[in-house]
C-alpha cells in the first residue's frame, strides 16, 4: 500500500452469532469501533455490510483469523477464511488475514476497564475487538 495517499480500512472480527466491525485510516494510523452485525451460522447481514461499504468506500478490508494460542487452524478459523473469501469476491477489494488471538479478550478487558460489566453488553466486545484487529494491522503496516 502506498503510504501518501490516505486508505480507509473496514476491519472485522469474525463469529458465527455476531461480527464486529471497525473502520479504520492509514494516515493516522488509528480505528475506531463501527457496529456490530448479527450472522446467522457465520453468514453476515449481507445488505447492512453492503451499505458499510457504500458509505465507507474502504480500499481494503482486514479480517481477524481465530487461531489457537500455539498458531494452529481450530474449528472457527475456516469459517473465517471463507468469510474472508466472500467478501473478497463480493467487493472485489484487498483483504487481508490477521492473527487475532486474544483480541476478544483484549477487548473485553478494556470495556470492562472503562465501564465494569454494562459495558460488555450490547455487541460493544466484537467492534471493539474489531477495532484492535484493524489496529494492529495498521502498527504493522506503517
Amino acid at each position: 500500500m502506498e503510504n501518501n495517499t490516505q486508505k480507509i480500512l473496514l476491519g472485522f472480527d469474525f463469529g458465527m452469532k455476531r461480527i464486529g466491525v471497525a473502520v479504520g485510516q492509514t494516515i493516522t494510523q488509528s480505528a475506531r469501533p463501527l457496529v456490530t452485525l448479527q450472522a446467522n451460522q457465520g453468514v453476515p447481514q449481507w445488505e447492512m455490510l453492503n451499505k458499510l461499504i457504500k458509505t465507507w468506500q474502504p480500499d481494503a478490508l482486514v479480517v481477524g483469523i481465530p487461531l489457537n494460542m500455539d498458531g494452529t487452524e481450530q474449528p472457527l478459523t475456516q469459517a473465517a477464511q471463507e468469510f474472508s473469501d466472500a467478501l473478497k469476491q463480493r467487493y472485489e477489494l484487498p483483504v487481508y488475514g490477521v492473527d487475532e488471538r486474544l483480541s476478544t479478550k483484549d477487548a473485553r478487558e478494556r470495556l470492562f476497564n472503562q465501564g465494569g460489566y454494562k459495558a460488555l453488553q450490547g455487541g460493544q466486545v466484537d467492534s471493539v475487538a474489531a477495532q484492535l484487529i484493524l489496529q494492529n494491522w495498521l502498527m504493522e503496516h506503517q
